[in-house]
Formats: C-alpha cells, structure tokens, sequence
C-alpha cells in the first residue's frame, strides 16, 4: 500500500530524523549533480578510443542530465505512489546496472543507452524524491536544509574529479566504469534513510472515507432497488460521474497542470528553460580547455576540486543567507542575480589564458554556480508552495530536459566549428546573463502584481466586513422594533388585573 508519505503530512518537525533525511539526501543529489560532470575526465580517452568528434562524445553527459531531468514527471508519479525510500532505492540499482553495463560498451551508440538513458534514469530516480522528502520534513528550516543537501554534488564533484583520474591511470575507462558502478550502489542506502512522515495521517483519511461512504450510501426502497441521497438522481448515474471524476482526480494529483496557470510558476519555467542551455556545457568542457592549452592532466582535473570546494562552501552559506528575513521575502530577485553573476564569469572565462587565469575563474564560477543549485528548488517552492511542489518539480524537470540535452552538444559544435573553446564560453555567459536579466524584470512584475492583487483583495473583504456590518445592525433594529409591541401588551394585561382585583 501507498505509505502515508503520500497523503497530506503534519506540520514538519524541522529538526530531529530530518537531518538524517537531509544526509541522505546529501548522497543522493551529490550522485545525481556530480556524476556527470566527473565522467568529462574519461572524455578525451573515450573520444581517441571511438574515434568520435566532440558534439559526439558530449551527448553523452547530455543525454544522462536530459534522462535526469526529463524523467521528472515519472519520478514525481512513483513517489507519489510508493514513497521517496523504494524509488530512491531502485534508482540506485539502476545506475550501478548502468555503468556496470557500460564497461563492456564496443560502440559510442551503447554508450548512449547505458551511460546516458539508463544510468541518467536511475539518477533521476535519486534526485526529485530527494529534493520532495525535505520539503516534507522541513519548513521554517526549509532553506537551510536544502543548502546542505545540495552541497552533496559540489563534495561528490570535489571527490570524483581526482578519483576518476586515479581510476583511469590503473585500470583504464572500462574498469573504471565497473567501480563507479559499484560506488554508485550507495544510493540505495542514502534511499534506505528516507523514512515516511505522517503516520499519524492515516486514522484521518480512514475517518475521511468511512463519512464519504455514509454520504454516498443510498436508500434501499421496498423494491430492493438503490437510490442515491440526491433526489431524483439514480445510483448508477452518480456512480458513473463520480469514477469519472475519480480518474480525473488521480491524473491530475500526480501532475497538476493547473500550474500553467500560475504566473510565477511560468515565469520561473520560462527563465530556468533558458539558463539551462548554457548551465552544464562550462563545466563539461572545463578539463578538456585545460588540457588543450597544455596543462597536464592532474591539473585539468584539480580544476573541478577548485570548483566543487568553492561550490561546497556557497551552497550552505546561501542557504543561511537565503534564510535571513532580508532576502527570504524577495528570493527571486537573488536567485536572479546568482544567474546574471554565473553568465558574467563564463564571458570573462577567454581572458584566463594561463592556469593562474583558469584557477581564478575556477573559483568564481564555483561560488555561482553554487548560489544558482541552492535555490533552484527553493524558490520553485516559494512559487508554488509544498502542497504542490512534487507536480511543478516534474513539470519543471520535463520541460528543462530540451535544452539540457541540447546544451553540451551545441558547445560542442561550436569548438569543432571554430576550433577555440571561447566560443562556447561566450555563449553560455551570454544566454545566461539573457535569463537571469529575464528573470529579474518579471519577478519584479509579479511581485507588483501581486501586491496589488493583495490590496484589491483586502478592500473587497473591508468592504463586505462593512456591509454585512450594516446588514446585521438593520436586523438588529428590526427585531427590536418587532419585540417593542408585544411587551407592552403584557403590561397592558397586568395593569387592569390590578385593578379589577383592586390590589
């Protein structure tokens, strides 16, 4: 059976197992984040190994992070279903199958299947109940714990970086993929953690059917034939629309559409589509630069440790600033400026021509790109709010996985084109500068309109408070003037008892 996670939770505890929730979750989203920037490593081995170009061996990070963020809805629908802990789980198995599969790969097109669709499956299997469970778990909280959880991928990206290159120097690409299929094997004991919140829910929802029963049970007439507590309305009639609606219902508690609806939600889609196309493609090509000006190895790599240090001192550190009561209130505007400040390091990225340059960008694009993963689920449940927060996260990741999926390739295409990486760098500033500017000008908007919309809204209920105030004092007088005749009939009465009694 369903667990009660998937109902309607209590009030978060913020505290107590929640932290053991947020170090699972910190395994969990560090595996789902990391691991596809950590195999660029194995890139330009796999590329001479194959023979391929660069747009070709890119698509394989960019079909894993599409498979990540595409499978969204089908996530969002499992744990809905069966809970965060046995998806999780299962994404955990699924991506050690993956790459455990991939070491025994003759052509770059099984690449694709089981690095990319398989592995990039299980991942995402490991991200959204990850990202789901601490809004459950956490509220007032909320922002710090998502901090610390997202800090998992820039530690896992800190650890993976120098460990896949030790891997490669010893036992090649293909023993390589059988370890990491064997580390990634971890997720299912992050999973393990994920204990269900709300078993006090489900006395209510027992309590909720049993009365809904008793209103739908129908008359039973001396025919034997049963008619419903509507009049006029036969049994089989209601029946029918209510297992329509039923349906209905069920489709729509798994993805809310009506989110389309919702004019923060779409302005957040709309910013967040744009920003992925040039979100991932830096750091997939960030080792490959170094080693085509001529760093050896070992220094391409500890690029990425620069990074993901960086990365995992940001992540936290936003959360609390996220937290305060000076940008909680307007944290769309900070999300918006953590974007415009990641575009702007990628365009001054050409002029780091030295590995002093390169460590120096390493560092600045570390803290951005730390800032953007804090808040990019934070503020989507500051949008929509908890209770529909595992519909819009499924929505969200379904409609990002075209341009992550295009992202990298496209870079790739570029550096073939034009044989320089700075091409790519441009680009990826240049479109994420667009979205965060994007982003910061409707959020604006929308918290005006919004504003507004809040004092109509107070005037209407002022106005209403009044009316009904003057309606219930007319009442008031009406029934007093009503009452003043009778009473003095009575006294009328007993006045001329007195009298005729002559008392």
């Amino acid at each position: 059976p369903a667990p009660t996670e998937a109902g309607q939770a209590p009030s978060p505890p913020d505290g107590g197992w929640g932290w053991v929730v947020v170090f699972g979750a910190f395994v969990s989203i560090g595996f789902a984040y990391a691991f596809p920037k950590g195999l660029a490593i194995f890139f330009k081995e796999i590329q001479d190994f194959f023979g391929t170009s660069y747009s070709e061996i890119a698509w394989v990070s960019s079909i894993m992070l599409a498979t990540t963020y595409g499978a969204g809805p089908i996530s969002s629908i499992l744990v809905n279903r069966y809970g965060s802990r046995p998806v999780v789980m299962f994404g955990g198995l699924l991506c050690g199958v993956g790459m455990i599969s991939a070491a025994f790969c003759t052509s770059i097109l099984q690449l694709y299947i089981c690095v990319g669709f398989i592995t990039g499956f299980g991942l995402a299997l490991n991200l959204q109940p990850s990202v789901i469970i601490i809004g459950k778990y956490f509220l007032k909280r909320r922002p710090i714990a998502n901090g610390l959880a997202m800090a998992g991928s820039p530690v896992m990206l800190c650890t993976l970086a120098p460990l896949n290159q030790f891997l490669f120097d010893n036992f090649g690409w293909r023993g390589s993929f059988l370890i990491l299929g064997a580390i990634l094997l971890n997720c299912c004991v992050a999973g393990a953690l994920f204990r269900p919140i709300g078993a006090g829910t489900a006395p209510v929802k027992t309590q909720v059917t049993e009365e809904e029963k008793g209103a739908l049970k129908g008359e039973i007439t001396e025919d034997g034939t049963e008619m419903s507590s509507s009049p006029n309305i036969p049994m089989e009639n209601k029946t029918e629309e209510e297992g329509g609606k039923d349906c209905f219902e069920k489709i729509n508690q798994y993805l809310d559409f009506s989110l389309f609806k919702h004019r923060g939600f779409l302005i957040y889609l709309i910013g967040n589509v744009l920003m992925f196309l040039g979100f991932f493609a830096p750091i997939v090509f960030l080792a490959p630069y170094a080693k085509h000006t001529g760093i050896d190895e070992y220094s391409a790599a500890f690029l990425l440790s620069i990074l993901a240090i960086v990365d995992m001192v940001a992540r936290p550190t936003t959360g609390i600033v996220a937290n305060s009561k000076w940008v909680r209130p307007r944290i769309q505007y900070f999300f918006s400026f953590a974007i415009a400040f990641n575009g702007a390091c990628h365009l001054l990225c050409p002029l780091a021509s030295s590995y002093t340059g390169l460590v120096v960008y390493s560092s600045f694009f570390g803290l951005a790109f730390g800032m953007v993963c804090a808040m990019l689920f934070e503020t989507l449940m500051d949008l929509v709010g908890a209770a529909r927060f595992t519909s819009a996260v499924g929505l969200v990741t379904i409609a990002e996985c075209c341009t992550i999926l295009l992202g990298p390739p496209i870079g790739g295409i570029l550096i073939d084109t034009f044989g320089d990486y700075k091409y790519m760098f441009i680009k990826c500033g240049a479109v994420m500068v667009l979205a965060g500017t994007f982003l910061f000008i409707m959020n604006y908007y929308n918290y005006r309109a919004l504003a507004k919309e809040e004092k109509k809204r107070k005037a209407k209920e002022e106005d209403l408070k009044s009316a009904r105030t003057e309606n219930e004092g007319r009442n008031n007088l009406n029934k007093d003037s009503a009452q003043d005749g009778p009473e003095l009939e009575p006294l009328k009465g007993e006045g001329v008892k007195k009298e005729i009694n002559g008392t």
